[in-house]
């Protein structure tokens, strides 16, 4: 993701997401159903959705990565009082071990 052609590895890792949105979903926290409403800058539990520098979707990818084509994106979905090292692992099973 940080090196050059970058961008095409967060847009297969941010796919791969989609497809295993429920899931993770899942294991996100307790409450999300009352967070993620679609309002307040959250995008629907039901709905993945992915934009640069759009507060109110699922992966936020920054501005500077689309520009240079390379860095980071970022998950807005997990809740503050989810297992850290459930989640993580999740994303790393998804998004780098997992083949669709």
């Amino acid at each position: 993701m940080r090196n050059e052609s970058g961008f095409e590895v967060i847009k297969k890792a941010i796919e791969n997401l989609k497809l295993r949105h429920k899931d993770h979903i899942a294991a996100y926290g307790e409450g999300n159903d009352h967070r993620l409403t679609g309002r307040h800058e959250t995008t629907n539990i039901n709905t993945f959705s992915w934009g640069v520098a759009n507060r109110g979707a699922s992966e936020k990818v920054g501005r500077d990565t689309a520009k240079e084509g390379k860095w980071y994106f970022e998950d807005k979905r997990p809740a503050s009082n989810m297992d850290p090292y459930v989640v993580i692992s999740m994303i790393v099973e998804t998004t780098i071990l997992w083949k669709p």
